[in-house]
C-alpha cells in the first residue's frame, strides 16, 4: 500500500524580485517522519520552510512557480489561518509575544476556543515540559516571556508551535541559540514527537540530522540536489557535490 505523502514539493521554483531563491525542486516528505534539509547558506533552505505554510508570500516581490502540497492538496487553496495552525515554524532567532510565558503558550489555544481551566493548564505544562522548559519556568509562569535568556525563549517558541497540536512542525535552525545538552534533549523529544505529526528539519548541524533525521534532501544553489534516506545521504551519496559537503570539503 502506498502511503500518501503528508508534503509534497512538485516542481517549486521562487524568485524574490527577480533572482531565484528555489528552481524546481521536486520530493515527497512521508507522514511521521524527521526529514532534514540540509545545504551551505543561501542553498534556499529556509525559503522552502516558508512555501509549506505560505510564509513566503509576506514578501511582495516573491514569485512562485509549482506546487506544495498538504496531504494531496495545494497548499495555495487553504485558509492561511488554518494552513498555519496545521504547519507550526520555529525560526532560527526567537520570537516571543510580550506576554507572561503561560499567555505564550495558552495564546494561540485561547484564538482557537479553549477555555482557561484544567484542559489549558494541562497542555501548556505539557507543552513546556516538551521543550525542556518546564522545570526552569514551573514557578515562575506569569512572567514576562521577553525576558528569560534567548536560549529559554527559543524553547518558549517552540513550546508556542506545539500548542497548536500541528500536523507539521518546522524547525529553522531550532538549536542555534541553545546549549549543547538542552539540544540534546530536544532532539530527544522531537524523536518522541514523530508519532504524531511530521518534522521538518532545516539544519546546519549534520550530525543533528545524521543523529535524527529518517532522510535528508541536500540543496544548492536553489536547487535540489540529492534526497534519500540519511544512512545513503551520509553513507553513499550518488552526487559527488553531497559527498563533499557531508564530509566537509566545502560548505
Amino acid at each position: 500500500m502506498v502511503t500518501q505523502p503528508r508534503i509534497r514539493f512538485a516542481d517549486l521554483s521562487l524568485a524574490y524580485a527577480g533572482k531565484p531563491a528555489l528552481k524546481g525542486v521536486s520530493f515527497d516528505i512521508q507522514p511521521n517522519t524527521i526529514h532534514a534539509i540540509i545545504g551551505p547558506a543561501g542553498s534556499g533552505k529556509s525559503t522552502l520552510l516558508t512555501c509549506i505554510n505560505r510564509l513566503s508570500e509576506l514578501s511582495a516581490h516573491a514569485v512562485q512557480g509549482g506546487r506544495v502540497e498538504l496531504d494531496g492538496e495545494d497548499v495555495r487553496g487553504q485558509s492561511v489561518t488554518e494552513l498555519r495552525r496545521r504547519v507550526a515554524m520555529v525560526l532560527p532567532l526567537p520570537v516571543g509575544l510580550p506576554m507572561s510565558v503561560y499567555d505564550n503558550v495558552a495564546f494561540a489555544p485561547r484564538m482557537a476556543g479553549m477555555p482557561n481551566g484544567p484542559e489549558l493548564d494541562q497542555l501548556v505544562r505539557s507543552c513546556l515540559e516538551r521543550s525542556a522548559l518546564w522545570d526552569e519556568v514551573c514557578d515562575r509562569l506569569d512572567m514576562l516571556g521577553t525576558r528569560l535568556s534567548g536560549g529559554q525563549q527559543q524553547r518558549l517558541t517552540l513550546a508556542r508551535a506545539l500548542s497548536t497540536r500541528p500536523d507539521v512542525l518546522c524547525l529553522d535552525e531550532f538549536s542555534i541559540a541553545i546549549d549543547p545538552v538542552t539540544t540534546m534533549r530536544i532532539e530527544a523529544v522531537l524523536t518522541e514527537l514523530r508519532s504524531e505529526m511530521t518534522i521538518v528539519l532545516v539544519t546546519n548541524l549534520l550530525a543533528q540530522a545524521r543523529r535524527i533525521a529518517s532522510r535528508t534532501a541536500f540543496l544548492l544553489d536553489g536547487s535540489l540536489v540529492e534526497e534519500n534516506t540519511t544512512d545513503v545521504i551520509f553513507g553513499g551519496a550518488a552526487d559527488a557535490r553531497t559527498r563533499d559537503y557531508v564530509s566537509g570539503v566545502f560548505g
